[in-house]
């Protein structure tokens, strides 16, 4: 397994979605959270998760381990629903470190914000919803950000589409090609790509995994 570069501490970016959860008072499903975590580098990561508010919600795992290009999920419930904390924003702290390692390599804030009813919400778009177009987008090359993808949207069809498989070959090519400053490679200059186009793939390539394995 390869070790990471080196990192100023906080530095390394953290991949998790969605980055804001709305639990509706009047919609029990809702008070389960779910937040994925991607470990999109070539080594493990350690995380823990932090709260303002640790009374108001229970956190299953909240601390574990990422496998290189992999990822986890991480369960959130609101256990004190009541009408005086409508409105009020509470946040999740996801910190990362290496596994040999104890200073934090990274860190990602996530909001939590108790609303009375999704029905107040009228004809605007839900959150869960935009989160939702801003993936499409992602898949289909015009946006990069972190934290969009919502975990609990699932791709139903047949099987994953050409775009989606053609987007996935193209991943891959990137994280073969050379990186820039190595030597001894036959393929041009061109096409030696940096440290952080490679990251931006790897990403990338696993969410379309998880999207070809949930069709």
């Amino acid at each position: 397994m390869r070790r990471r570069p080196e990192q100023a501490e906080g530095s390394l970016p953290v991949f998790v979605f969605p980055t804001e959860l709305f639990f509706y008072a009047d919609e029990q499903a809702t008070h389960k959270r779910v937040l994925t975590l991607y470990n999109p580098y070539e080594f493990a990561l350690k995380f823990k998760v932090l709260c303002t508010a640790p009374n108001r919600y229970a956190v299953v795992d909240a601390s574990g381990a990422v496998k290189p290009q992999s990822c986890v999920d991480i369960v959130i419930r609101h256990r004190d629903v009541r009408a005086c904390h409508y409105g009020v924003v509470d946040k999740f702290r996801l910190q990362v470190t290496e596994e040999s390692q104890r200073k934090a390599l990274g860190q990602k804030e996530v909001i939590a914000t108790l609303l009375p009813s999704a029905a107040l919400e009228g004809s605007s778009p839900r959150p869960q919803e935009e989160e939702y177009r801003t993936r499409e987008q992602l898949m289909s090359g015009a946006l990069f950000e972190q934290g969009t993808l919502p975990p609990e949207k699932r791709v139903v069809g047949g099987g994953p589409g050409v775009l989606t498989v053609l987007l996935g070959l193209l991943c891959m090519a990137v994280l073969v090609l050379p990186t820039v400053g190595e030597q001894g490679s036959s393929v041009p200059v061109c096409l030696h790509l940096s440290v952080n186009k490679k990251l931006v793939a790897a990403y990338v390539l696993g969410l379309l995994t998880m999207v070809i394995l949930r069709t």
